[in-house]
């Protein structure tokens, strides 16, 4: 066989159901190998085209965060494999199994300058655990199957750079078996166990900051937190995986945040981090802390750890439980879950009632009535900026949900992309796309991708014209809000051109019969919603530098732009202060 094929019966070994990219010159036998297994339906593999490399990988992210097994995608030389990166860089923060293939120029040009030359072996070096370049046919079948135990082992990204004369010629040996896949928990010494629980015994408030690596973990933290009496705050990876079923929940920190979880945090004596690797030091206390976590470079690089903890958040905790005193004073946590109920109620609900006759519609209020309308088993992905607050503030996990977004890498225009790749892994299960109008005009050739495979994909467009993050960040530094506003597109218009069920929804009373109508499509959908370009981001914990930027900024606005403006910002968020206050 060639060599293209062998490699492509490795991936299928592997359990590899699909490649994304796009066909090209160096990649054309890899393709050509995938085209000769008839299809995932006869037991080989799909290739799904997608309209830009970037969106590939993405895609490929979405599938390994969301199946937990191995997902590939692929470029051709030079410009192909480049337009890889950004994606991969994001696979690989969110610790996702990938493997990038990565074709190359003809081996007897490599250093020659030629047509398309990069070097991808060096330039992914960066957003990968794996990265080597195949030399020859024999050596081929090892690295790729290390690189698949490197990207399934270490969850993360494995690069592979092919030269395109090689994957045509003949294969020359046998590929090493595949065998299982599969990551072992970390398990602490019974001596670091001890002294674990002598922390927490001697602790009189404790609170828990839980992240992503909780995972799987959720019924025994909530015991934990119980035992202990510890308010649970999360990051937005932990989202999923703890707050659903959470009587201890005081909702989430940082600049996206919302509920009490700054203030448990920062008024506790112990804080306990959870399988996160939450990167805003500036959000997270001076106080005594002990980390948990499955790697160990992790540990201490975010605030001052007293005491590491390696191993896996569910074993940990199981074997420590057993160790841990019951706290008999619970007046910490009735106080955190007391404050985070106040919160809830007036700051994050405030744009949720009585908001049926505003326009532009509250964004808030386009993200609490789609959390309701949406499936129980729903996938979100959302796109880096607004939306992930509105998703982060609105969106219930349920604990059979999803929630994908940019979270450590914090791209734009993910939220499609990624929603291409949910909708492909599962084709029977409801997918939003919750988009900004930013991050959608940025890769909008997706939606011929969603159009050409007739994905029932659902995208919501939040539409208010502007670079809403951005134009926050810039007003709490004290800036006047520059090159932020976009110009008015309709989006629904250019989706139905496209064979989408596409509407434009600028009435808050039509939303959820668009939003309804949408779901029941077979197709791919379209809701865009004109929202409150004024509408901004208040974060859980309001310092005086911020009030101090905030209060320049208007003042620039009102003296350059007139009163105007500055009167209809505050109207648009006054409440959310007040509430807070």
């Amino acid at each position: 066989m060639k060599l293209a094929e062998q490699i492509v019966k490795q991936l299928i070994e592997a359990g590899v159901h699909r490649i994304y990219g796009i066909v090209g010159d160096s990649l054309n036998p890899i393709v050509d190998a995938v085209r000769a297994t008839g299809g995932a339906r006869k037991g080989g593999i799909d290739w799904v085209h997608v309209r830009h490399e970037e969106a590939a990988a993405f895609a490929a992210g979405a599938e390994a965060q969301l199946t937990g097994e191995l997902a590939v995608c692929a470029g051709s030389c030079g410009p192909g494999n480049l337009h890889l990166i950004n994606g991969l860089f994001d696979a690989n923060r969110s610790q996702a199994p990938v493997l990038a293939i990565a074709s190359h120029i003809p081996s007897a040009q490599i250093g020659q300058g030629y047509f398309q030359e990069t070097h991808p072996d060096r330039l992914f070096e960066q957003c990968s655990v794996y990265n080597e370049l195949v030399s020859t046919t024999d050596q081929a079948p090892r690295v790729f199957s290390t690189a698949i135990r490197y990207a399934v082992g270490r969850s993360g990204v494995s690069v592979v750079t092919l030269p395109g004369d090689l994957a045509d010629e003949d294969a020359s040996v046998d590929a090493p078996a595949i065998g299982t896949l599969r990551r072992s928990p970390k398990v602490p010494s019974e001596a670091t166990i001890a002294e674990f629980a002598a922390e927490v015994n001697k602790a009189s408030k404790i609170a828990l900051f839980v992240g992503a690596g909780a995972k799987g973990a959720h019924d025994t933290v909530i015991e934990f937190a119980d035992k202990v009496a510890a308010p649970i705050g999360h990051s937005l990876r932990g989202k999923d995986f703890i707050q659903y079923d959470n009587p201890f929940d005081v909702g989430m920190t940082g600049l996206l945040g919302y509920g009490a979880a700054a203030e448990g945090i920062h008024d506790a004596d112990l804080m306990i981090m959870l399988g996160t690797d939450f990167p805003y030091d500036q959000f997270l206390p001076d106080t005594k802390t002990i980390q948990v976590d499955i790697a160990p470079e992790h540990m201490g690089r975010r605030t001052d750890v007293d005491l590491q903890i390696e191993g896996s958040v569910l074993e940990t905790l199981e074997k420590l439980l057993p160790l841990v005193e019951r706290k008999k004073d619970r007046k910490f946590l009735e106080k955190l879950l007391k404050r985070h109920d106040t919160i809830m109620n007036k700051a994050v609900g405030a744009y949720t009632r009585n908001v049926e006759k505003h326009k532009p519609i509250h964004p808030e209020y386009a993200a609490s009535l789609l959390d309701q309308v949406a499936d129980d088993d729903a996938i979100f992905t959302a796109d880096t900026g607004m939306c992930n607050v509105w998703s982060a503030r609105y969106i219930n996990p349920l604990g059979t949900r999803r929630l994908l977004g940019s979270y450590l890498h914090g791209s734009m225009a993910n939220a499609l992309p990624q929603a291409v790749g949910a909708q492909v892994a599962f084709p029977n299960r409801q997918v939003i796309s919750m988009s900004g109008d930013g991050g959608l005009s940025m890769l909008m050739g997706e939606l011929a991708t969603a159009a050409m495979y007739q994905l029932p994909l659902n995208i919501v467009v939040f539409n208010n014209s502007t670079l809403g993050m951005v134009k926050m960040e810039m007003m709490m530094d004290g800036l006047q809000d520059f090159g932020v506003d976009v110009p008015d597109i309709n989006y629904a218009d250019v989706a139905k051109a496209m064979g989408f069920h596409g509407v434009r929804v600028t009435d808050p009373k039509k939303l959820q019969k668009a939003y309804e109508e949408a779901l029941a499509h077979k197709g791919p959908s379209v809701v865009e919603i004109i929202t409150d370009p004024q509408a901004l981001s208040i974060p859980p914990q309001i310092n005086n530098s911020m009030v101090f930027g905030f209060a320049t900024a208007m003042s620039k606005i009102v003296f350059n732009r007139g009163a105007g403006e500055a009167v209809s910002m505050a109207r648009s968020n006054m409440r959310n202060i007040n509430a807070l206050r």
